[in-house]
This record gives structure tokens, sequence and C-alpha cells, in this order.
């Protein structure tokens, strides 16, 4: 208690050069909370985001997540229903559910037959009632705006598609969406070469056996809606099947590669399109859970029902299945790193030259402590408990003015979109409730006064007692 005493009345001699340390110090702590606390808010969002789109775990066939995204009935889980009842009335699992609903993904090709367009693009057929209830999942109070599917409640042959779905397709007038220009329909070249004529155009007319066949199969009728559609795809035994849809509703998805080419169906709709009226089949059972943190215990027994029943099952997490989630989280945690080396740097140099000047200026001092008896550990002891008190005192500042800002900033009402959304999650900085990053922070710059201090102390410590008493 005498070391400390002194050491707080050494720092108080000099309060100016004290406070410009303990300013540094106070910043520093202050800024490396602050960004992890917006960091970790930003990996939350985008895993609320994710786990609402995904589910926690996907159960698929082997190697569809590489090779069977384009072939649908080749990779088609069957009998699907019976593997939900299963890990549904799993007492394992019971506890930790939240949804276990299918999907089935699937390729085609989407035609407006009044306007002589088409556009690949790829489909989900989802229940809606299920999809809309995953969305609701907010297990970290992101408080996201996440929108519902606008199929809830439609006929079996509404779709929503993407705006440039809509766009390529000419239905922007139809569908009221905003900013959104309409080339002019073209027509097919007539010098076209002859082999090009069963291939059909991306953002082009369809060809004409496309065409034909779309009026085959749907039969317009003079009252057929200005948002309705035909979307071609390959069955079950490979042959073209059309179905006719009805567009609903255009939204924005986010990404525009994503935006040009998505649209989500009923899953009876999908179905019916790819096995017609073979025994239908989804390419993924999505799965989500309470918590994040039940995804290990989770995905060890769903590994036992899957060996158990069907051993051509694999499972997959969201961060699988979404790995620009892993490659953020890489990406925050190499800058977090950067700042806090470079706050670090900062801080060292700072206490330890606020240390060394405080040597210099107490050098007759010391001389009179060693020569009355002081060891050198005792004045090492000191100077080293001089800068430990500055990183006391700048740690607990810190902390308190970043816990300030923190709540500041979470109640001025900012929002931001992460990357790939188009829907705004509230700008928060999360620091209180996270231990680890407070402790963290706080020790680290604990460990940096420390050693800023011990060289100078150490110099301090080692002086001949008559060069010290005689230094001017």
């Amino acid at each position: 208690m005498k070391t400390l005493s002194l050491a707080l009345r050494n720092l108080l001699r000099n309060r100016r050069r004290s406070l410009t340390t303990l300013l540094a110090m106070i910043i520093g702590l202050v800024t490396i909370l602050v960004f992890g606390g917006y960091s970790r808010n930003v990996i939350f969002a985008m895993q609320t985001g994710y786990v609402q789109l995904h589910g926690h775990l996907q159960i698929q066939r082997k190697d569809y997540f590489l090779y069977g995204s384009g072939n649908p009935a080749a990779y088609g889980i069957a009998d699907y229903q019976h593997l939900i009842d299963q890990v549904k009335q799993d007492p394992v699992l019971s506890t930790m559910l939240l949804m276990v609903t299918p999907k089935l993904q699937l390729g085609g090709i989407a035609g407006n037959f009044a306007a002589g367009v088409s556009k690949n693009v790829i489909a989900s057929g989802v229940l809606v009632d299920d999809q809309n209830k995953m969305r609701l999942w907010d297990d970290y109070g992101s408080a996201s705006y996440t929108p519902q599917i606008a199929l809830a409640g439609t006929s079996q042959d509404a779709v929503v598609i993407g705006t440039g779905v809509a766009r390529m397709l000419q239905l922007c007038a139809p569908l009221k969406i905003a900013n959104c220009s309409q080339a002019a329909p073209t027509t097919a070249s007539a010098t076209a070469p002859a082999s090009d004529s069963a291939a059909t155009t991306v953002n082009g007319v369809l060809a004409d056996d496309i065409a034909a066949l779309s009026a085959l199969e749907t039969n317009p009728e003079p009252g057929k809606s200005a948002t309705s559609i035909e979307m071609l795809a390959a069955n079950l035994h490979g042959a073209p099947n059309v179905a006719g849809l009805n567009v609903i509703k255009a939204e924005n998805w986010g990404l525009k590669e994503f935006d040009d080419s998505y649209m989500v169906m009923h899953l009876a709709q999908a179905q019916r399109l790819i096995f017609g009226a073979a025994a239908p089949q989804v390419t993924a059972i999505q799965i989500q859970l309470q918590h994040t943190a039940q995804i290990p215990i989770a995905r060890e027994r769903l590994e036992e029902i899957l060996k158990n029943s069907n051993t051509s099952m694999e499972l997959l997490s969201f961060e699988e299945l979404a790995p620009i989630y892993g490659q953020t989280i890489q990406f925050f945690d190499s800058v977090f790193g950067f700042i806090a080396t470079l706050i670090g740097v900062i801080v060292l140099f700072t206490v330890g030259n606020t240390m060394s000047m405080a040597v210099v200026e107490r050098t007759t001092e010391i001389g009179t402590l060693r020569a009355i008896g002081q060891r050198r550990g005792g004045i090492r002891r000191l100077f080293v408990c001089e800068g430990m008190l500055l990183g006391v005192i700048g740690a607990s500042l810190g902390v308190l003015a970043a816990l300030l800002i923190a709540y500041l900033i979470n109640h001025a009402g900012l929002s931001w979109t992460p990357p790939g959304y188009v829907y705004a999650y509230p700008l928060k900085v999360r620091i209180w409730g996270d231990p680890g990053l407070i402790l963290g922070s706080a020790s680290g710059l604990l460990v940096v006064a420390a050693i800023s201090a011990w060289w100078p102390a150490k110099r301090a410590a080692n002086m001949m007692i008559v060069d010290a008493l005689r230094h001017v």
C-alpha cells in the first residue's frame, strides 16, 4: 500500500503529462472496444440473416452442394416427410427445434409469352408459412427488418421474382416497379443461324420451339393476367415441362446476379414441374434451432440419425452454405488485430516515454533513496507500479467511455444494410454483455502499460548511487 500511495503521488506531481498519457490510453481503448462491438454486431446481423434464409443446418444428398444445384431430379430426397418426422420426434432434438421444413431448388427458363422474351432463372419451391416463421428468428436482438415472403395465402401458381427478372421479362409496368427501365421489345433476326433456333437466348426473345411449347401447354385465354409467365424445366425423365405462373410481386434480392435470376414459388408447384405425377421429392431439409450454440449437439445427433437411416445424406451448416459469413469473420478479425496492434504500439511508446522522463527528472531522488537503504527491487517496483496505475486508471475510464459512446450509438436510431441485403438492421455497438471483449481489451492495455514501464524502471534501479546523487 505504501508503494501504491507513493506511485499515485508521483503521478500527481506532473498532472499534465500524466493526463496526456491517460488520454492516449483512453482513446486507444475506446477505439478497440467500439470497433470490436461494431464488428460483433455485424457478425450477429449476418448470422441472423443466413439462419433466417438457410436455417442452422440442412440435410442434402451427398455432393448436391457441389454438383447438384442444376439437377434436382438426380439429387432429390425421396420419402423426405419420413425423415422430417424422425427429426421432429427425436427426444434429443425436439427441445432444440424451431422449424424443420423441406425445400426444392430447380432451374429453368421463365418466359413472358405475350412479349416474346425469356430469362434463365433459379427457383426455390418452399412451404411459405414455414419460411415466414423462419424469418422471425432473432436470437441476438438484431431486430431485423426481414420481409415476409409475399406468397402467404396465394394460389399454387403464384410466384415472387427478382426485380431484375421482372425487368428482363418486361413486367415493370404491370408490377408497378419503381426505377425500373424497360427496353423496347426486340424481334429475332431473320438471318439467325438455324442451329440457334432450338436455344433460348438470355434476356432475348423466345425461340420458336419454346414459344410453341408454351402456347400449347399454357393455352392462354383472352382474359389472362398481364403478370402471367411460363416456366420451362426438365422433368424427372429429362423431357421439357411447362407451367403457367402468375407473378404477384417483384422484390430486390440485394445482389444483382441473384436479383436477375431468382424466383420463389410454392413447393407443390415446383414438385409438379419437376416430378409430375411421380412421387414428389425435395433437394434439402432445413433445420432451424433455438440457439446457434446448439449446433454441435444437434449436428452430432442428426448424423447418428442419418447414419442409421440413409447413408446417402450429408449435413451442412449455414456457415458451409454461405462461405461469405466465415470470410467476413476473418476480415473483421484481421482488422481488429491490426487496430489493436497499432493502438498497443502507441500506448507502449507513450507510457514508456512518460516513465523515461520521470526517471530522468527524479534521478537525484533515486540516488537518495538508494543511499538511505532502498534496494534495487524497491525502485523497480515503484516505477512499474506507476505504469500499472496509469494502466488501471486508463482501462477503467476507457471502458466507461466506450460504454457511454455505445449507449449513445445504440439509441441514435441508426441503421445499416449488410452486404448482399436490401433490408436494414439497426446499427448497434455490442460492448455491454461481452465480457470477453471488455476484459481482453482492458487486460491487454494493462500488459502493455506494465511492459512500457519495465524498461525505464530497470534503468532506474541499475543506477549507480554516486552518479545519481551528483546528477544535475
